[in-house]
């Protein structure tokens, strides 16, 4: 078990892995930061619906970097509703393959950030993976199930190829834990603000600004709280102690019940009226 959740079901070994310099992602989204901008990172699934037309609409909106989760049928650490849109994805024939193919057909004008599990991963293997998301654009992965001790392989061959590895901290990640995480992410350093499976919440609570608070102590790497965030409101909270707020499944869940690509930039646009106006 991590700090997060349970790990992958596949073996992997660790290797060391050392810190690099600042990425092009890193480095755009420090200068947004140093803009005096909160950064906005809203999530979408992959190859639900009309997807990279609700992707468009989101960049178009004020998103600075787009998670675009793709699909895989035991999400460990996603909510019902995350849960839901990735059964209807793979349902009607998504693929990690041709989610990338998709990607290749869009120029999104933000960095966009691959959400996915190691399964996948190993079942494509890691230099492919990393190869065929840099062949599509994408900046970057998330891997949630796989421990920071054990990302050796993937990291081996995602660093050479351009793709930074986020990685998470939750509110229970010890100090020293915590200053390895800071230092081994690449991009952005993605808190949790709440212990648990992503959903929308009615309240946060303190625990995502103590953990913001404790991150932003270790590092200048820009730091992003999500989980739970759903409304303009509450990405104002979380984001007065960061750099900004991640929205996964308020987003989701409105493309679920078919909000057109209009309709989500709308959303999206009130996110980042309410983050500029602080």
């Amino acid at each position: 078990m991590s700090e997060l959740g349970p790990v992958s079901s596949v073996a992997v070994s660790p290797i060391a892995v050392s810190p690099t310099a600042v990425s092009p992602m890193e480095a755009e989204l420090r200068a947004l930061r140093a803009s005096g901008r909160k950064l906005l990172v809203p999530y979408l699934t992959g190859g639900l619906g009309p997807w990279t037309e609700h992707l468009r609409a989101m960049a178009d909106a004020g998103a600075d970097v787009i998670e675009v989760g793709i699909p895989f049928s035991d999400p460990a650490m996603d909510g019902p509703v995350i849960q839901q849109a990735s059964e209807l994805a793979l349902r009607s024939g998504t693929t990690p393959g041709s989610v990338l193919a998709d990607l290749r057909g869009v120029d999104a004008g933000v960095p966009l950030v691959a959400m996915t599990y190691y399964n996948l991963v190993f079942h494509m293997g890691d230099e492919r993976m990393a190869g065929e998301l840099a062949e599509a654009g994408v900046s970057g992965v998330v891997l949630p199930d796989v421990p920071m001790e054990e990302q050796g392989p993937w990291r081996a061959a995602a660093d050479p190829a351009g793709i930074d590895t986020v990685l998470m901290a939750g509110p229970i990640t010890p100090d020293d834990r915590l200053a390895r995480v800071c230092e081994q992410s690449r991009g952005y350093i993605y808190g949790v603000n709440l212990m648990g499976i992503t959903g929308e919440r009615a309240s946060l609570g303190e625990q995502g600004a103590v953990l913001a608070r404790r991150i932003k102590a270790l590092t200048d790497k820009p730091v992003l709280m999500g989980f739970g965030v759903s409304t303009p409101e509450q990405a104002v909270e979380v984001s007065a102690e960061a750099d900004g707020a991640i929205v996964g499944t308020a987003v989701v869940r409105r493309i679920l019940d078919g909000e057109t690509p209009e309709q989500l930039h709308a959303f999206i646009a009130s996110l980042r009226k309410a983050l500029d106006a602080g």
